[in-house]
């Protein structure tokens, strides 16, 4: 599970950005954020699955705060 950092979301589309620890940006929708939270701030610490996403890049997935 890499960590990483919400450094963008935008809650009117539900979707946002995470740089991992490995210096990747990784896509994410809200459906994403584990717990069933639709919403998170930017600049929360979170831990999070990788996962084939769409157009061939990878994404996050069940993300958590860590």
């Amino acid at each position: 599970m890499p960590d990483g950092l919400v450094a963008e979301f935008d809650g009117d589309k539900g979707i946002g950005t995470i740089r991992g620890d490995d210096g990747r940006d990784y896509f994410f929708h809200c459906i994403a954020i584990a717990g069933g939270v639709r919403t998170i701030d930017e600049g929360t610490e979170v831990v999070f699955d990788v996962v084939p996403g769409h157009q061939g890049r990878w994404e996050a997935a069940r993300i958590r705060s860590s």
